[in-house]
């Protein structure tokens, strides 16, 4: 390998101890990383440190810090939504010379959560369990019967890391898949099994075509109320909706009444509308400008596909850009199209 110079990488957050240990054991043989996790996050002293990182990692970061960065390189973003960064990363002088990448280490995480989302949501399994606390056994079919996956009809909006580990997870129950996805240039990609290929235009009929429909799309300006009152009458009164995108993907009063009005059958969600609620009169907080809490066809979760958080494993593809760019190498897995917001 050439003899490369220094490479500052800077971390914008508090980093605990568990996670610093496992970078620098992950990095140790990489000579020529210089791994800054500072005490000090203070707005100036992050200011002062930036013009000499060749890579930042973090989640928030201050464009005025990113514009002080005259040597950076590369900044990583650990998480999967970068829709608040790429106002900034249009904004830049020197946009062309930063490679913004985005992390997928918590895909699994997530698309487990989408599994056991829809298996709550089909098995009635949150029903049962209230009914269960409240001393009512064995109720049975006659008050909320399983919905089968086997040999359903099953569609996938996006087909990112999340959603290839569902249409894995999934196969099992022997379903029929439909994809929707912006793309379809890549002729020869080897899926998992056969499916029934969609484009964005074709939303409609993609719909009208499916049982139960995966959500896990990024946040753009294409994606937005991508999923409106139409699209959710062609999925119909039989239809199952879970959502590990975003919120506003959804239209938020159209998935309330279609939900409220049995227009669909159910659907579980985990990506909400409103993420600094203001608590009301009981000191409750709901993210979300309906009462979703009310319905019976609806599973809730509080924006946890992700966890556990504490899980190392996730930081490896850190540790593979990382690599990368120690190496003098610039294919970084998982870099950001900022035309196309992801």
């Amino acid at each position: 390998m050439e003899n490369l110079s220094k490479i500052n990488v800077l971390f914008i957050w508090d980093v605990n101890e568990r996670l610093k240990n496992y970078l620098k054991s992950k990095l140790e043989q990489l000579s020529n990383l210089n791994l800054i996790f500072p005490k000090d996050l203070s707005e100036e002293n992050l200011l002062s440190l930036a013009p000499k990182a060749s890579v930042i990692i973090g989640w928030r970061p201050d464009i005025k810090m990113l514009q002080s960065a005259d040597q950076l390189k590369l900044f990583i973003n650990p998480g999967a939504g970068v829709q608040h960064l790429i106002p900034i990363f249009r904004d830049l002088e020197r946009k062309d010379q930063i490679i913004l990448v985005n992390g997928h280490g918590n895909s699994y995480f997530t698309a487990q959560h989408a599994v056991a989302l829809l298996l709550s949501l089909t098995n009635k399994i949150i029903l049962h369990h209230d009914w269960m606390k409240q001393g009512k056994w064995r109720t049975g079919d006659s008050e909320a019967k399983s919905v089968p996956l086997w040999k359903k009809k099953v569609g996938l909006i996006g087909y990112g890391a999340i959603n290839k580990k569902v249409h894995q997870l999934l196969s099992a129950f022997q379903c029929e898949f439909s994809i929707l996805r912006r793309s379809w240039e890549n002729t020869n990609e080897q899926l998992l099994t056969p499916v029934t290929r969609y484009e964005p235009s074709e939303i409609r009929k993609f719909m009208g075509n499916i049982d139960f429909c995966i959500v896990a799309v990024p946040q753009t300006g294409n994606t937005v109320n991508m999923i409106q009152k139409d699209e959710l009458n062609r999925l119909g009164r039989t239809g199952f909706l879970v959502s590990v995108a975003r919120g506003q993907v959804i239209n938020e009063e159209d998935l309330y009444y279609a939900l409220n009005e049995n227009r669909i059958a159910g659907a579980a969600i985990d990506v909400w509308y409103d993420y600094s609620p203001e608590p009301n009169t009981d000191n409750q907080k709901f993210p979300y400008h309906f009462p979703f809490h009310e319905l019976s066809n609806i599973v809730l979760s509080p924006h946890r596909a992700a966890s556990p958080f504490d899980n190392l494993d996730r930081w490896d593809e850190v540790v593979e850009n990382l690599t990368k760019i120690s190496e003098g190498k610039k294919d970084f897995i998982n870099q950001v199209n900022i035309a196309n917001e992801y």
